[in-house]
């Protein structure tokens, strides 16, 4: 993967979910739940706006949806990562196929 930004998140995320002896519960299983929960929390931020309040945020909520589109990049690192896929490649490879 190299020395990119997106190896040197997943490096330290892999030593946060060290430290804390997360690794236990991370299987597949339970990061896609997570993922998905983290996900649905995003959604929760939109749930009752329309179209064009959903794009006139305060900046308070869009820090607050920061703080969960952070916590979903982390959730589908930890996922990819326990199963050996390559986000960019996956990503450019999806591009290719649609």
């Amino acid at each position: 993967m190299g020395n990119t930004s997106l190896h040197k998140l997943t490096q330290k995320v892999r030593v946060f979910n060290k430290k804390r002896d997360w690794e236990q519960f991370h299987s597949p299983k339970n990061l896609a739940m997570a993922l998905h929960v983290e996900v649905a929390e995003i959604v929760e931020h939109f749930q009752c706006f329309t179209q064009e309040e959903s794009t006139n945020l305060t900046s308070a909520r869009l820090s607050r949806i920061k703080d969960e589109i952070g916590d979903t990049m982390i959730c589908l690192l930890n996922l990819s990562g326990k199963l050996g896929i390559n986000l960019l490649e996956a990503a450019k490879n999806k591009l290719e196929k649609n």
